[in-house]
């Protein structure tokens, strides 16, 4: 077991789950970044991870920790990452819920979050972006040519993201019925 490699998870998942704002969702920008800069994913694979985690129950961020812990070190580099992803924030959250519910109405605090908010809004914006540039290999072909060979890809952003938005469907039934689709026709 490379002590060294899981010490680095646990420090890098700290680092995310210490310095991003707005949950697990907001994580997805730096978790993806951090990853990718480590050499340790690829943002394809990150893009999958984020697929999967999705689909499954529960916070984002503890789940791309276990699937970065795991593909790096195994069962004790998913806990390492799991454990850097959850237990600075809980021990924090349980510090500073002793007192936010009589700092949460400041005016400081909720300018601060008015701020913050748009900002976790702009880096899930970056995290789709640098995701399609991977999916329709725009980074290879240009945004026209990628775009006109990709349609059936973009078809599924378009029927993902309306029954998202129109309907009470799980995000699950869609990566489920997306998986099958892709088995069906891209195989």
């Amino acid at each position: 077991m490379n002590m060294k490699i899981i010490w680095d998870l646990f420090l890098i998942c700290t680092k995310v789950s210490l310095v991003t704002w707005g949950g697990g969702p907001a994580s997805i920008a730096l978790m993806q970044r951090e990853t990718v800069a480590a050499g340790w994913l690829t943002s394809e694979e990150f893009g999958e991870s984020v697929a999967i985690g999705n689909a499954l129950s529960g916070p984002i961020a503890p789940k791309l920790a276990a699937h970065v812990g795991y593909k790096m070190a195994g069962i004790p580099g998913a806990a390492a990452a799991v454990t850097g992803s959850v237990l600075p924030t809980t021990i924090l959250m349980l510090i500073v819920v002793a007192f936010f519910f009589s700092i949460k109405d400041k005016p400081q605090v909720q300018s601060m979050l008015k701020a913050v908010r748009p900002l976790v809004v702009g880096m899930l914006i970056w995290t789709a972006y640098d995701m399609a540039l991977k999916v329709f290999d725009a980074d290879q072909l240009g945004w026209s040519r990628a775009l006109t060979q990709g349609w059936s890809q973009i078809l599924i952003v378009a029927a993902s993201f309306l029954l998202l938005t129109f309907t009470k469907v799980s995000p699950a039934w869609l990566v489920l019925a997306a998986a099958a689709l892709g088995y069906v026709v891209y195989r």
